[in-house]
């Protein structure tokens, strides 16, 4: 079996080389992402392996059927960025569910830590020798309250780190997480509750049309005033302007965002050469209570490791059993649900 693997980086090709090898699977890999102009690439080959910020929308599905590509093996959770309702019954989508929920719950602390504490700001002093503590001051957080939206594998382990920390958890979830809820240390409460009494709000759910600019203008507001707002989900759960505002108006204390609205621009690319025109991103980047990373918070050997791990699996389990439980589109029981707009 043939796959063909787009926006491939150096650090994915070890893993993947190594379970491609177990079970017969060759990669070859393409440093373009896979949209319209790059769908060609695919020619030959049968099946696609693709990252978050690959399109795969209605033309990219219809010419990779066209070249009789079976599969479409996302190496991500999520799946925004491929048009599952046109999908259906045209082309095999797969996805790794769960790869390593400690390595992005981790990067949300560490960047939280890094953000009050001033960890970033430190190192550029001393750097060059400058031992001043002026502008350093950060604040505790034992005591705290932190409002965690999405509580599901990810959302549950931050959690956990911050009851480490001694903090007091406000969660909300569609989908409440059954005994998480302790009445105490742990509570669900509504969106409005959440956003009025957290100290600090860490986004930890799916990217869906409900959830969508969740991070916006009239939530801003019901916010506490100099709020602090972690992202390390999706992009377009913030709206990147309402939060640009935010921050000049000091509703917004600080952001520590590993996600971008219209990161497939930018992210996981070298643009230190280049003037970037995103006139949003620059601005954000450029104040001084937000960081900013690269949609890294996956990257560990764990996750790397079982993000192949999962995806060959996927592929083999596929092509050898007509059936994979990581596939998205399915016919169930006779029920058409991703046309229907039921994914998984």
């Amino acid at each position: 079996m043939k796959i063909a693997f787009f926006d491939a980086k150096p650090y994915d090709k070890p893993s993947f080389d190594r379970y491609g090898d177990q079970y017969g699977l060759k990669f070859k890999y393409f440093e373009t992402k896979l949209n319209e102009d790059t769908v060609e690439l695919a020619h030959g080959f049968d099946g696609v392996c693709v990252f978050v910020n690959d399109t795969v929308n209605a033309a990219v599905i219809d010419r990779l059927v066209d070249l009789k590509v079976r599969v479409v093996a996302l190496r991500c959770a999520g799946f925004n960025n491929v048009d599952m309702k046109y999908a259906f019954g045209k082309i095999h989508v797969l996805r790794v569910p769960a790869y390593s929920p400690y390595a992005v719950a981790e990067h949300s602390m560490a960047m939280l830590l890094t953000s009050i504490r001033r960890i970033h700001k430190a190192y550029i002093r001393t750097k060059d020798f400058n031992f001043s503590l002026v502008g350093m001051t950060g604040f505790d957080l034992y005591g705290k309250i932190v409002g965690v939206i999405g509580t599901g594998r990810i959302g549950r382990v931050f959690i956990d780190i911050c009851r480490g920390f001694g903090m007091k958890v406000l969660a909300y979830d569609k989908f409440p997480a059954e005994g998480l809820d302790n009445g105490d240390t742990v509570r669900y409460v509504t969106l409005d509750e959440l956003f009025a009494n957290s100290d600090i709000i860490s986004l930890h759910c799916p990217l869906t049309e409900e959830t969508y600019h969740i991070i916006g203008e009239d939530s801003l507001k019901k916010c506490k005033k100099g709020v602090v707002l972690i992202n390390t989900s999706r992009g377009p759960l913030v709206d990147a302007e309402a939060l640009l505002a935010g921050i000049k108006s000091r509703q917004v204390g600080a952001a520590c965002l590993d996600v971008y609205e219209e990161e497939s621009d930018f992210f996981f690319e070298d643009f230190s050469g280049h003037i970037v025109e995103d006139d949003v991103l620059a601005r954000l980047i450029s104040m001084p209570n937000v960081l900013v990373t690269s949609h890294q918070a996956f990257l560990t050997e764990e996750a790397l490791a079982n993000i192949a791990q999962t995806t060959v699996s996927n592929i083999v389990g596929f092509f050898e059993k007509e059936q994979c439980p990581n596939e998205l589109c399915y016919r169930s029981g006779g029920a058409e649900d991703c046309k229907n707009g039921t994914c998984f």
